[in-house]
């Protein structure tokens, strides 16, 4: 049997490449007050069932990292749609009274001494609306008069020492230990006035507070998007969201699961097999079809090419339909899951390689995204979908309602073909330094970001979250083994998100033997399974 050798983990390597310039930014770049980008404010709408917030998110755009500053805008956006509506723009714009437009507004601080207008400065220290501050140029805040009487802190020095975790409602979080970005550790002169939320432990076993609040103010001392992982204190911010923008929200946990890489080349009885346990467990799940099944090279037919779809693997065909009166969801999975007869960058077989982006493999064993397809459109985008559509519909399996990327990879131009067609994803993102300014994409720059809630992402597209990865029991690319345990571990740290979810997604091949210590696992965390059209209710 042909066996998947990537999984979706592979879309945070890309991340993690983005983290890693962001920790030398931080502290390398002094800011150029001349060197003001010029980029657009806008606008987003809020998630299916979002609440009606109004997100302010402000960001730097000076010196030679400025662009970091609309890479965590676009992430922080992200996430701020699943209260509401959201706008973005550069901090340097900003105007007095502003913020009293919205709910509460976000300052990300990724450039050391941006030029901040005096109206900003002095508005946050007088407004009552709620303000979650991230990182540098604090200590311009805290010079405003009034400031440290009204918050009982200052700013203080940047702590530098190795930082083993963060702990949050009783729940350690990890924090990568190639994270060298430090910390500011305030100085508080008015204990009684600050309440540290989250405080971050040294490798000496000493802690300094990683975020605090102080009446409408709340401060966290580093960029949350750098070297994220599934138990990241990345999942800590995804909550302090929460008390800006939907303090009055219920505690609930959902999980999700998606049984992954379905062609007309799988195993029918496999399939079924899934089927039959998650529907005696009463647990609804996903599953992501490509119709088309390629093998241009012949990787897995002894050399003689291979090409077929659903329509030539009828008793596919019939368990997939088994899977719907299971309680299964079928979503397409692209089209045939790999691209052209090239390696890309496994070997060209469906379900192996990425479809509408193109990447390699570099001599360390990591998967190196390159960039779009040369066909690259949308219109290219939408016949590839609806080409797939009318296959699905002619073996009589409904057309889908939900899109996934194969690889969670794609360009611009293939998101707006999902949003033109369907409104909907579950998966992960890929986003680009240009997608929130309207600039020329930078491709040499991509990021990924997973999601603890449902957003309505910068594309415009809802998405249904998919946020602990999957069960891997062999090491490849760098990645290292995924057991059932590990997801189940990240599940409970991500009960530190008031209403997140775990979500993930398994690979039919691997039997029922690990589901049937996931999924116990998930509900014995405190999760309840439901689908991912409920996500999308609210």
């Amino acid at each position: 049997m042909r066996t998947s050798i990537v999984s979706r983990r592979s879309v945070l390597a890309a991340g993690a490449a983005v983290a890693a310039v962001a920790a030398v930014g931080f502290n390398a770049v002094e800011a150029d007050a001349a060197a003001v980008a010029v980029a657009a404010t806008k606008t987003g709408k809020a998630a299916p069932g979002g609440g009606t917030a109004k997100a302010l998110v402000l960001y730097d755009t000076t010196g030679d990292y400025g662009w970091l500053g609309e890479v965590y805008a676009t992430q922080t956006a992200n996430l701020a749609s699943h209260f509401g509506a959201w706008t973005a723009a550069p901090v340097a714009g900003y105007k007095a009274g502003d913020l009293n437009n919205y709910t509460a507004v976000i300052y990300l601080g990724s450039t050391y001494d941006e030029p901040l207008p005096a109206a900003f400065l002095a508005d946050v220290v007088a407004t009552t609306k709620p303000v979650i501050w991230v990182r540098d140029n604090v200590w311009q805040l805290s010079k405003v008069d009034g400031f440290a009487a009204r918050f009982g802190f200052t700013s203080g020095l940047f702590d530098f020492a190795d930082i083993t975790g963060v702990t949050y409602k009783g729940r350690g979080l990890t924090r990568d230990e190639n994270n060298k970005s430090g910390l500011m550790n305030l100085s508080v002169t008015d204990p009684a006035k600050v309440t540290t939320l989250a405080a971050a432990t040294r490798a000496d076993g000493s802690s300094l507070p990683w975020a605090v609040r102080s009446g409408n103010l709340t401060y966290v001392s580093e960029i949350p998007f750098s070297y994220v992982t599934h138990d990241d204190r990345y999942l800590i911010f995804s909550d302090l969201l929460f008390d800006a923008l939907g303090p009055n929200t219920a505690e609930r946990h959902r999980a999700l699961i998606r049984i992954e890489d379905v062609g007309p080349d799988a195993d029918p009885a496999d399939l079924r097999a899934i089927a039959d346990y998650l529907s005696s467990m009463k647990v609804p799940f996903s599953v992501a079809v490509y119709p088309r099944y390629r093998d241009p090279k012949g990787v897995n037919n002894d050399g003689k090419a291979e090409d077929y779809t659903l329509l030539n693997r009828p008793k596919v065909v019939s368990a997939l339909k088994y899977m719907q009166a299971k309680g299964g969801t079928l979503l397409m999975h692209g089209y045939t899951h790999q691209y052209g007869a090239v390696n890309n960058p496994y070997d060209g077989t469906s379900g192996n390689d990425f479809e509408f982006y193109t990447a390699h493999v570099d001599d360390a064993d990591r998967v190196i995204y390159d960039g779009p397809v040369k066909e690259d459109s949308v219109a290219w985008a939408t016949s590839r979908m609806l080409t797939s559509g009318a296959l699905f519909a002619l073996a009589g399996l409904g057309s889908p309602k939900i899109f996934e990327f194969p690889h969670y990879a794609a360009s611009p131009a293939d998101y707006q073909a999902v949003h033109n067609l369907f409104g909907k994803r579950y998966e992960r993102g890929l986003y680009f330094p240009g997608v929130l300014t309207g600039a020329k994409y930078d491709y040499t720059r991509q990021f990924g970001q997973f999601f603890p809630y449902t957003v309505r992402d910068v594309y415009g597209s809802a998405v249904v979250p998919e946020n602990i990865g999957n069960v891997e029991p062999t090491a490849y690319n760098t990645h290292p083994v995924r057991l059932p345990s590990d997801l189940i571990a990240s599940a409970e740290r991500n009960l530190v998100v008031r209403d997140g979810v775990a979500s993930c997604f398994y690979h039919h091949y691997l039997g029922t033997d690990h589901l049937k210590e996931l999924v116990p696992g998930i509900i014995k965390a405190g999760y309840s399974f439901v689908s991912a059209d409920s996500m999308l209710n609210g």
